[in-house]
């Protein structure tokens, strides 16, 4: 048979597509539509749920609920404006400090800094902090973290008060403490995305950089991380989004204490916290509090992943042209 007839006969690879092919191309298809439809109608009931429980919440209190800062279960008086305060407060603290380590980890990993065997071993190392419990976090922050930094705030606080940032002491959970554990928590997903957004550069990109006479830190800095700025700036919003979802390792580092504060030594409270201690003991009228701020949590949440995907689109556009 010669290779203009081969190609003619159905089921080879140079051939017409059979019926079997079609078919499951659509059954393919069918299947991919109806995971995303099924992925919004979970969305939607999730949100239905919450908010319907959240209804009476939200009927009593309003948009005060938002705005006052008194937690007061014996007297009926809610609001989570601190703990919103906290979620945000710390979330950014965390992203910045591990939003900076994750993509240095990243270039140290990507950048033939290391030997081929020993970078493997660095990266399994870095990917192995997102296994680790959030518990075990939390009684490494109060047993090994409080009592490290300790002293450096007690200074911080004696020489330093005046600032706002340093107007406390240390003395427990707070937070500072909070915040660097949450940084090392989303460490894993920044470093990780990271590195593949760096590793999709071509090559020769940076092979024209140096043909252009420039030293390796100046492709890196002037080249490389620019090229890849768009998927680094996703896991950014990754770590970002981990961070005000977090829960148990903040509920045992973070203070619990409703109050509005930029000290980075006082405790604070965050929205996963709240809703984490104070649900297994809730009546009727505090579950439809709780639920309303759940409702508020999920909907921070929702507006930092839209506003993230808008940038990164914004950004790759702005980059095509």
């Amino acid at each position: 048979m010669s290779s203009l007839e081969h190609a003619g006969v159905p089921g080879t690879v140079a051939g017409s597509p059979s019926a079997w092919d079609f078919f499951a191309d659509r059954a393919f298809r069918a299947l991919a539509k109806a995971g995303a439809v099924l992925i919004l109608l979970l969305l939607a009931f999730i949100l239905w749920q919450i908010g319907r429980k959240a209804w009476p919440g939200m009927r009593d209190y309003g948009f005060g609920f938002l705005t006052s800062t008194t937690w007061d279960v014996g007297r009926g008086h809610f609001g989570i404006l601190p703990a919103i305060w906290g979620t945000l407060y710390s979330s950014f603290l965390a992203l910045v400090i591990g939003g900076f380590f994750g993509v240095v980890m990243a270039i140290f990993l990507t950048q033939d800094f290391l030997p081929p065997r020993l970078s493997v071993v660095f990266r399994t190392t870095v990917e192995l902090l997102a296994a680790i419990p959030s518990v075990v976090y939390g009684l490494w922050g109060i047993f090994i973290v409080v009592p490290a930094i300790r002293p450096a705030a007690d200074w911080f606080y004696a020489h330093l008060g005046w600032i706002p940032l340093f107007g406390s002491t240390l003395s427990g959970p707070g937070l500072l403490p909070a915040s660097l554990v949450l940084a090392i928590m989303i460490l894993p997903t920044v470093a990780a995305v990271s590195q593949d957004a760096l590793r999709q550069v071509p090559y020769r990109v940076k092979e024209a950089a140096y043909g252009m006479g420039t030293t390796r830190w100046e492709a890196i800095l002037s080249v490389m991380l620019p090229t890849a700025a768009t998927g680094i700036f996703g896991a950014l919003v990754l770590g970002f989004g981990r961070a005000l979802g977090e829960t148990m390792a903040l509920a045992m580092l973070i203070g619990n204490s409703n109050q509005l504060t930029l000290s980075l030594f006082s405790p604070a409270n965050t929205l996963a916290a709240l809703l984490a201690l104070n649900f297994p003991e809730a009546g009727p009228r505090e579950v439809a509090v709780l639920m309303y701020a759940a409702l508020v949590l999920l909907g921070i949440t929702l507006v930092v992943n839209i506003a993230g995907g808008a940038i990164m689109a914004l950004a790759g556009r702005t980059i095509k042209k």
